[in-house]
């Protein structure tokens, strides 16, 4: 019906147009009706532009912000803080360094001169917490709320975050169902009875929303191989990131790859009840980011990192090795 509205709405303004146009210069019939479609075309893309600028607005009117503003930094590049919060764990559960609600994805992605990089920061990185000035897990800073996160990361790692984006993981659940799920590719069949993933092939899969979540939540992620169950090797954590960098690249390749305008409003639509962003960004910064993230392919850049048991026992992350040149590449 809006559309067809446009369409009606679109020709009388072409009609209008052309009228005027008609005083100008004279014609046969044929080039007057000719003139007249051309125009009335016209008037229908022009209302169809304000149209969609207005349906972004009131999309972008929909999506919280949160008060950072203050804690963000404008230099050269500019770098975005990711957050995958995981808003439905029960407030009563806690180990050393975590209690209640917290952050469970944390990615800076660095846009500059035509060019990205994605760097996971570990969830389990031990830091100092800006608000408390005791030591604790990097997620575990987001219980203070955001602009805490933000002063974590700049102060513990140098780098300055320009803007801020979340979103909770019921709506990147429906995120992945509005493009039809999306294609992963897996080496073996793997499994994670924690997190719910289960994919019984090898190769490419395809993952719905649920299955999406279970595997950049997976932190016991099993393959199959040979017949047998094998854990997979190194630090849990770190692995997790990983994956979570492998989805991200994949959700941004559909969303900049997707031509269907149903698929796009309806995805947008969704995203905005589980977004939050920064009270700084404006319409214009968010079409920025969302055209950026759909063209650009970023460049996996990876912090070292060295695990410790601290003296209470929790297993935590420390920078390692040559992780002062990495980030350096996003300071």
């Amino acid at each position: 019906m809006i559309y067809l509205l446009l369409a009606v709405a679109g020709l009388a303004f072409g009609s209008s147009l052309e009228r005027l146009s008609s005083n100008r210069s004279a014609g046969g019939p044929r080039r007057r009706t000719l003139r007249r479609v051309a125009w009335g075309f016209l008037g229908l893309l022009v209302l169809a532009l304000f149209g969609g600028f207005l349906w972004a607005n009131w999309v972008f009117n929909k999506i919280e912000k949160v008060p950072v503003a203050a804690e963000l930094s404008h230099g050269s590049g500019t770098n975005y803080l990711l957050v995958g919060a995981d808003n439905s764990r029960n407030p009563d559960e806690s180990r050393e360094g975590v209690a209640g609600v917290r952050s469970d994805t944390i990615m800076v992605l660095r846009i500059e001169g035509g060019q990205a990089k994605m760097m996971s920061l570990n969830r389990d990185l031990w830091v100092d917490n800006p608000a408390t000035g005791t030591k604790g897990r990097l997620n575990a800073t987001y219980n203070q709320g955001p602009a805490n996160l933000i002063k974590a990361v700049t102060q513990s790692f140098g780098i300055p975050i320009d803007r801020y984006v979340e979103i909770d993981f019921t709506s990147f659940g429906s995120l992945v169902n509005s493009f039809g799920g999306i294609d992963v590719e897996f080496a073996n069949p793997a499994f994670d009875l924690a997190s719910g993933l289960d994919v019984p092939q090898a190769g490419l899969v395809h993952l719905n929303g649920d299955q999406a979540l279970a595997f950049v939540r997976s932190r016991h992620y099993t393959e199959v191989i040979d017949g047998r169950n094998v854990p997979e090797g190194g630090l849990p954590d770190v692995n997790r990131t990983a994956r979570q960098q492998i989805f991200l690249r994949e959700i941004m390749s559909e969303v900049g790859s997707n031509r269907n305008p149903f698929k796009l409003v309806s995805a947008a639509s969704k995203m905005s009840d589980g977004l939050r962003v920064d009270d700084a960004m404006s319409l214009i910064d968010a079409m920025r980011f969302a055209w950026d993230m759909g063209r650009m392919n970023p460049e996996r850049v990876i912090l070292p990192v060295t695990p410790r048991t601290t003296s209470g026992g929790a297993q935590v992350l420390d920078l390692g090795p040559g992780a002062d040149e990495v980030l350096a590449q996003f300071q």
